[in-house]
């Protein structure tokens, strides 16, 4: 199947077909989301708690996030896939957004950046935008400041703070991006922006009315356990069987039940014979 781009996504959304997005760090995973079909792939600053171990997504550079989406693009050759722009990789001057979103797209081969922000900015969206890059946006629940706003709470949950939502929205949509993420809102409020724009909307915890879904992969399969987000369905539990694997592991190991003949390589015939005929002649000191 090939590639889908940025008119396939509106297409979709005018049909009413849902947008099918995940996020993958790593080159194994990117296969499986590639053979399994999804339409996107975000190489999302969350890898900062998922993979990296950090209690935000705040520290990761972006050299991290180059990497992780050159290997997500060689996992996943034939995906739409999204760069994350990291913190302080935009948010300090158009000039510096355009460079580093071009570093996606030139050093990883991306098909598109997300940055996070409303209203404020619009001014690096239009100016990436212009650069001939395409830009989705990400309003609601954004990680990247988080203490600013009191934590991993959900967003526009009041009357005022959902106008507010739905004029960051829209002024995204106005500023030239081709899609927006929706994170950690009621559903009446996914519904109105969702409605309210003709660009896709992508949700995150924000209800079942959006164009399309995305969770993290480490969430999904149930192999993040550090928390677990309202939002989330566990599709697997991989964290409890990777752990049974590895204390039977050990187990074995430590039994001598691993490894067995079948697990070993053998000499070529007639070569044991002869290390035995040299190793009687003594190992040279």
């Amino acid at each position: 199947m090939p590639k889908k781009t940025v008119l396939d996504f509106l297409e979709m959304k005018k049909r009413g077909e849902k947008i099918t997005y995940l996020t993958a760090y790593d080159f194994p995973t990117a296969q499986l989301c590639e053979k399994a079909g999804f339409d996107m792939l975000l190489v999302g600053d969350s890898a900062g708690m998922v993979v990296h171990g950090y209690s935000g997504t705040v520290p990761m550079t972006m050299d991290q996030m180059v990497q992780h989406a050159q290997i997500v693009r060689r996992g996943a050759p034939n995906t739409f896939i999204i760069g994350d722009m990291p913190f302080l990789s935009y948010q300090t001057s158009v000039q510096d957004a355009i460079y580093n979103a071009g570093r996606f797209y030139k050093e990883a081969e991306v098909d598109a950046i997300k940055l996070e922000g409303g209203r404020r900015v619009v001014p690096q969206i239009e100016g990436i935008v212009n650069a001939g890059m395409s830009v989705m946006g990400h309003i609601g629940l954004t990680p990247q400041s988080s203490g600013q706003i009191g934590g991993f709470k959900a967003q526009g949950r009041t009357a005022e703070t959902a106008m507010e939502l739905i004029k960051d929205a829209i002024a995204i949509e106005k500023a030239g991006a081709f899609a927006l993420l929706l994170e950690a809102v009621p559903p009446e409020v996914g519904k109105i922006i969702t409605e309210t724009l003709k660009i896709p909307v992508l949700g995150i915890g924000a209800g079942m009315y959006t164009d399309g879904q995305v969770l993290i992969v480490g969430d999904m399969l149930g192999y993040f356990e550090a928390f677990t987000p309202k939002f989330v369905k566990k599709y697997a539990n991989l964290a409890e069987i990777i752990e049974k694997a590895f204390r039977e592991y050990i187990e074995d190991v430590r039994t001598g039940r691993f490894p067995e003949e079948k697990h070993c390589y053998r000499m070529i015939e007639g070569e044991h014979e002869k290390l035995e005929a040299l190793l009687k002649k003594g190992i040279p000191e």
